[in-house]
């Protein structure tokens, strides 16, 4: 990518061995299907979410370069995936594509005093050892105390555990932390959530009516997160997929 914006190419061909970014992970999702064009800030949601094409690095590099991505297959000649610049039209499409990232550790952190600083040493320490943190809810109790739940990489477990440990020891926490280790997240990503409502619901409801339960959410502009359980990831992504429609030919 940093080649293409140097010599302003028209656009970078990024050669798989696939024929482009799909609706869902074709290896689950057994009707997924090719995306003729998806935005920058699509593909860096949907990298960020589990989707292994692209790197985000690149993608951030090609959208502040306008330079754009071809995603395609090198054993042919087809039509891959256009990564390019947001326009009107793709917010006719609500959901472009959903991903799954499974084997996270939720982090739960009891009664820590709820004062201001301390959500900042403990995300700060854990910065500092180059740990990356994924969705975080706070809740507040009435004894001025407050639970604070963060997601990692199950790999990062060896690492954090010493950080959090310390930290809370620090802060005057008296309770240990909880790790728990069997969870996965299923997200949706489109440009037409900016436009269109109802999407969540649309989620929600397709994950209850097959008995999924949803343990954490979160949203931006053009993203829908559940947090669910690993033993269910599979089927939720097939389902979340089915929902939007998006096996059907555009």
């Amino acid at each position: 990518m940093a080649i293409g914006a140097v010599l302003k190419a028209d656009a970078c061909e990024n050669y798989t061995d696939v024929d482009g970014i799909f609706t869902a992970d074709p290896r689950i999702v057994k009707n997924a299907r090719k995306i003729d064009r998806i935005s920058y800030d699509e593909m860096l949601e949907l990298a960020g979410l589990g989707a292994s094409v692209l790197q985000t690095r690149a993608v951030e590099f090609a959208k502040k370069y306008n330079v754009p991505i071809h995603v395609r297959n090198s054993q042919n000649e087809k039509e891959g995936t256009w990564i390019v610049a947001e326009t009107p039209h793709m917010e006719h499409i609500v959901v472009s594509g959903v991903a799954l990232k499974t084997d996270l550790i939720r982090v739960t952190v009891k009664n820590v005093p709820d004062r201001p600083g301390a959500a900042a040493k403990i995300f700060g320490d854990i910065a500092e050892a180059n740990i990356v943190v994924d969705d975080i809810i706070q809740n507040v109790m009435d004894d001025n105390t407050a639970n604070i739940s963060f997601t990692v990489e199950h790999g990062d477990l060896h690492e954090i555990k010493p950080v959090v440990d310390r930290v809370i020891k620090e802060l005057g926490g008296k309770t240990s932390p909880i790790y728990q280790d069997d969870l996965a997240k299923i997200s949706a990503v489109g440009a037409g959530m900016k436009v269109h409502t109802g999407v969540a619901q649309r989620m929600f409801k397709a994950l209850a009516d097959a008995k999924i339960n949803i343990q954490n959410i979160t949203t931006s502009e053009i993203k829908i997160s559940c947090i669910i359980g690993k033993q269910d990831a599979k089927n939720a992504l097939q389902i979340v997929h089915d929902a939007f429609e998006l096996g059907k030919t555009k």
